[in-house]
């Protein structure tokens, strides 16, 4: 048994270590496609009849470089037919971690997209031009890693060979993102003055600003700290799968499998189910077919209970001691991400983890400006990109936690039930601004919840 628990200590390692999700986000004459070219291109990660399709199409702009924005343009052109959730991944890697770039576009009509590719992110790059300086795309942008409570923030100052690469401008715009993001409770800002465009401190560092001690974009990334404590967060398994073979060699064998959201479990520790209630005790954990003491995310296994109870699909395996509360009353911020408009009093979806319930729009007490995160009170409806406040109440009791303490279990989906269609992305508890909790309301004829 050491053997697999020595290769699942292994395997953890390698996950935690060496992979880090980061997403990109800039206005459109920012940049970005620059950006993102150029460090394909120059952490050797473009392959050959890539960049060949790229200078060819240069040569008959008649530009001698490669144009390195080229290498995203495909994915613009797909933008502006009107695809609803379009985040572009790119895969690659280098000798000291593997990445995965969630490329989001960053005009206003698109924030739904940069909500989406920043949810699951360990670090923005928001990008600024240095002759426009912090500007209300800037903000916005600032404000949505904020709400989704990204860690880590680089402000790249892009195009400062166009401001003949002066100091004082860059630190004019540093100082003006740091106090604005720090406001909003950004944890942790790092800017850097690049030029996409030359190459300057994007993967190498520039011979054109020596007063910049700092490291480049790609050494930022290769060694920003990417937390992922496998000890102290709540521990929290949505069950996938209950496993019951019934077999010969297995007759009493009841398993219950999902991959762990957060935290630790071990063997003999008092767990509840929810949102029954009803507690045990793990009397074993399968790991890629072995017996094992003890799990963590993000590792898939599977749970064996002392106690033979009833179990299924959605329900939520925690420590006994550390178990959130269970609601009918979701109180959350959501972006809205479908054409259609959810409005007050529709009926809904909603999916949190692996399980999803009947859902009622109670209230939409606001809706957030991102320009100067003022508060439209009771606006009555989100249309598409809006991100607001939503009162939820759900036919059967959920245990969410808050959004600040667990992005994976404090997040969830809203659904239409008619065609399925995803109408918001939620998070649920507070959001970066003060909210006063609306007052309850009456329960809607005919939803008896």
């Amino acid at each position: 048994m050491s053997n697999s628990v020595d290769t699942a200590v292994q395997l953890a390692d390698l996950s935690a270590t060496t992979l880090l999700r980061f997403a990109t986000a800039g206005s459109v004459d920012d940049g970005k496609s620059t950006l993102v070219g150029r460090l394909l291109h120059d952490s050797k990660s473009v392959l050959t009849d890539q960049l060949e399709a790229v200078e060819a199409a240069s040569l008959k702009r008649g530009q001698e470089a490669p144009d390195l924005a080229l290498l995203t343009d495909g994915l613009r052109a797909e933008r502006e037919q009107g695809i609803t959730i379009d985040v572009a991944y790119r895969y690659f890697a280098t000798p000291r971690r593997r990445f995965i770039l969630a490329d989001t576009p960053g005009h206003v009509q698109y924030t739904r997209n940069m909500v989406t590719g920043a949810s699951t992110a360990d670090l923005a790059v928001v990008l600024v031009d240095a002759r426009n300086g912090v500007i209300e795309q800037t903000r916005r942008h600032a404000a949505v890693a904020a709400l989704l409570r990204v860690p880590h923030v680089v402000l790249a100052v892009n195009k400062m060979d166009l401001v003949a690469y002066e100091e004082k401008v860059f630190a004019k715009i540093a100082e003006e993102f740091t106090a604005y993001a720090g406001e909003l409770g950004v944890p942790e800002i790092t800017a850097i003055p690049i030029s996409a465009l030359a190459g300057d401190n994007v993967v190498e560092p520039s011979a054109n600003m020596d007063w910049y001690g700092g490291p480049t974009v790609l050494e930022h990334l290769e060694t920003v700290p990417v937390s992922h404590d496998l000890t102290s967060c709540h521990a929290r398994l949505p069950v996938q799968y209950v496993i019951r073979p019934q077999t010969a060699e297995l007759p009493d064998y009841r398993g219950y499998a999902g991959q762990i959201a957060a935290g630790t479990f071990r063997v003999g520790e008092p767990v509840t189910v929810l949102p029954s209630g009803r507690t045990s005790r793990i009397a074993g954990i399968d790991l890629l077919g072995e017996s094992v003491d003890i799990a963590w995310t993000p590792q898939s296994v599977t749970l064996l209970l002392e106690d033979d109870i009833d179990i299924s699909r959605g329900d939520l395996i925690v420590p006994s001691g550390d178990a959130p509360a269970t609601t009918q009353d979701v109180e959350a911020t959501v972006c809205h991400v479908a054409d259609q408009p959810l409005t007050v009093g529709q009926r809904v979806l909603l999916k949190h983890t692996t399980r999803t319930v009947k859902a009622i729009v109670k209230e939409i007490p606001s809706r957030l400006t991102l320009d100067d995160l003022s508060q439209h009170p009771a606006p009555g409806r989100l249309v598409a990109n809006d991100i607001g406040r939503v009162l939820v109440r759900t036919a059967e009791p959920l245990a969410l936690d808050s959004y600040a303490d667990s992005r994976r279990t404090g997040s969830f989906l809203l659904i239409d039930p008619a065609d399925g269609t995803t109408l918001a992305a939620g998070m649920a508890g507070e959001s970066f601004a003060t909210h006063k909790a609306p007052a309850s309301v009456e329960d809607e004829a005919g939803w008896d919840f």
